[in-house]
């Protein structure tokens, strides 16, 4: 766990991030293992989403400067 990611182009990567939140198994309204695993999945991109909104927010102060 804790891999490095590159961001090219923070704002094409806050979008691509709200689209995997948004997306879900088919099945998970019907199977217990495929609801904890989309609670998790989605856990995971909704973490993402905030780190990349944080630094988002640091860049456009920095620009402020």
């Amino acid at each position: 766990m804790g891999g490095i990611i590159i961001v090219t182009d923070l704002k094409a990567a806050i979008e691509q991030v709200e689209l995997f939140i948004e997306l879900t198994h088919e099945d998970a309204a019907d199977t217990p293992s495929l609801q904890r695993f989309d609670q998790q999945r989605l856990r995971y991109w909704k973490d993402m989403q905030q780190k990349l909104m944080q630094l988002q927010l640091e860049m456009d102060n920095k620009d402020k400067i």
